[in-house]
């Protein structure tokens, strides 16, 4: 997703959020509708990657998708919430971001070290997995739902391989790098049930911060959900954009990585 769209859905959401608070702020005494002490989640994502790889400071980029053919692929997002007060909430969420792809190169790319010539056959693979524990205080919380503030510290373990074999059909040419980033992330979301029964709902967030040289991370995502028993709900919606920017100014080991994510999510919520 395009920088500029990221923003504009960035500003969207936070407008609606205004307006949400709004509504939120007129006073009610009814029991929430969204009660519960305990909520696990768990999404299927089609996701669709895009961004690039760098090696070492003078190696040069490479695209995910024009390089390396990654195309989209099914995952998995976990959510753990213990909400322990009315209010307060600490969550845990978990997410794998797992490619691989085997492609003929259009053009010659170096990684890590290591050159692959322009047409030979090449098998890559991208493992990038999201650890988020985090902290969540609903600012305004009625019947109808809330409005809350998150933060978390999004930790990112990703790891790259591209192997070409040899002329000879030998030994192959391999180049390995990682990725070891705990970035803290904080922004507003937001639940509102549409009806006078807690059966249709929506919910979103924004998440985000800026490292300046170092990188930047911003993500949103919104749901529309069916309440069908007490202790069960379904929900379908989109990641309208989720993109990392890790730079790599050394000529150790490490990768920089630039990984956009988008894609729609549908899932299942059980409290209790």
């Amino acid at each position: 997703m395009a920088k500029v769209t990221v923003l504009s859905l960035v500003r969207l959401l936070l407008s609606g959020a205004a307006a949400l608070a709004f509504v939120l702020s007129i006073p009610a005494h009814a029991q929430d509708f969204d009660t519960y002490k305990v909520r696990l989640s768990g999404f299927w994502a089609y996701s669709t990657p895009s961004g690039s790889l760098q090696g070492s400071a003078d190696s040069g980029t490479i695209d995910v998708q024009q390089d390396l053919g990654f195309n989209s692929y099914s995952t998995f997002v976990g959510k753990f919430d213990w909400k322990f007060t009315r209010k307060n909430h600490l969550y845990f969420v978990a997410t794998p971001f797992n490619s691989s792809r085997q492609t003929v190169l259009d053009r010659t790319i170096n990684f890590q070290g290591q050159t692959f010539v322009g047409g030979a056959t090449i098998q890559s693979s991208l493992k990038s997995y999201l650890y988020a524990p985090g902290y969540q205080y609903d600012i305004i919380r009625r019947k109808r739902g809330h409005l809350g503030i998150g933060v978390q510290v999004d930790l990112f373990d990703a790891s790259a391989k591209i192997s070409a074999a040899t002329v000879n059909g030998g030994q192959s040419e391999t180049a390995t790098g990682s990725l070891l980033a705990p970035i803290p992330v904080g922004g507003p979301e937001f639940r509102l049930y549409l009806t006078n029964s807690p059966k249709l709902f929506v919910e979103g967030n924004v998440y985000g911060m800026y490292f300046g040289g170092y990188g930047n991370f911003v993500s949103t995502a919104d749901t529309i959900g069916w309440t069908l028993t007490k202790h069960l709900s379904v929900n379908a919606g989109y990641q309208l954009g989720s993109r990392l920017v890790v730079t790599n100014n050394s000529s150790s080991d490490r990768i920089g990585l630039r990984l956009t994510q988008k894609g729609a999510l549908a899932g299942a919520e059980f409290s209790f």
